[in-house]
């Protein structure tokens, strides 16, 4: 039957080590003791928050990680600020640490060069929990910016100490930071961008070029979701942004095209696999 789609997943999409290090953490307490309390959701992806859930994971907030005592509680890939170490240790709380080790070091590097006095500047997301992990080395003194316009907005010492998010683009860093040289300012520039998603990067690119259609599976709350579904879209224009199966559209698809499947460094392979089989029975 020449008229069905052709699909094939992205190789290098799905988890990266963070990921799959917090899972496989949780889900092997999950096995021991039948629940566990996590910080904040353990991976930016509903369909795979939902399935740990349902074998005993309860996602709580800070609000609620204050109020435990005497329990074991996750901390994920993201990393968190000094304050949730101080709260465990008042609180008698096993802390299980699954921050990754990109993270880490990065964090340990902000703290650095806090303590010698740099002013720090973060290209990275609002609110992000990696970013707060970082702030935190900082006492949240280091300042967070989204974009050019609002780093110039504020008041730039000549000497600028630039840290980067892990999963924000290293195109846009190093734009930012050509920008500032040219504006004439000092710039000591961290690149701090995990490898594994700069060069997933260039392997979507590859990847993205070689289909007639082109599936994006991400939870919407995925930072670096957002900048691979640009990347793909930018080299080919039939990329479709979905987050869970039932977002699949059959009027997207002509019969007999190929379809390549990608994802984030959060989507999980089974969903990309469930999203294959309902492209296979469209």
């Amino acid at each position: 039957m020449p008229h069905h789609l052709s699909v094939r997943i992205d190789p290098n999409s799905g988890f990266c080590f963070g990921v799959i290090y917090a899972i496989q953490m949780a889900e092997d307490i999950l096995d021991e003791q039948g629940y566990l309390y996590c910080l904040g959701d353990i991976v930016h992806n509903d369909e795979e928050v939902q399935r740990l859930e349902q074998r005993g994971l309860r996602i709580i907030g800070h609000d609620e990680f204050v109020q435990l005592r005497g329990e074991a509680v996750l901390i994920r890939a993201h990393g968190e600020p000094p304050s949730t170490y101080q709260t465990a240790l008042q609180n008698n709380l096993t802390l299980i640490d699954a921050s990754c080790p990109v993270v880490l070091k990065l964090q340990n590097r902000i703290k650095t060069s806090y303590d010698k006095q740099d002013k720090i500047f973060i290209y990275g997301k609002h609110g992000h929990a990696e970013v707060l992990g970082l702030l935190g080395q900082t006492g949240g003194d280091a300042v967070v910016f989204e974009n050019l316009a609002e780093l110039l907005s504020h008041e730039l010492p000549p000497n600028i100490t630039l840290y980067s998010q892990t999963t924000k683009s290293t195109d846009s860093f190093y734009r930012i930071k050509g920008e500032l040289e040219q504006r004439g300012y000092q710039i000591n520039a961290n690149d701090t961008i995990c490898r594994q998603v700069s060069n997933r990067d260039k392997d979507l690119r590859r990847f993205a070029a070689q289909f007639d259609q082109i599936v994006f599976v991400s939870g919407t709350k995925s930072s670096n979701g957002k900048v691979l579904y640009q990347v793909c879209k930018d080299t080919n224009a039939s990329t479709h942004f979905i987050s869970k199966v039932e977002e699949l559209r059959a009027e997207w698809f002509q019969p007999g095209q190929s379809v390549g499947i990608c994802g984030a460094t959060s989507t999980p392979l089974w969903l990309m696999e469930n999203v294959r089989d309902a492209l296979l029975a469209l």
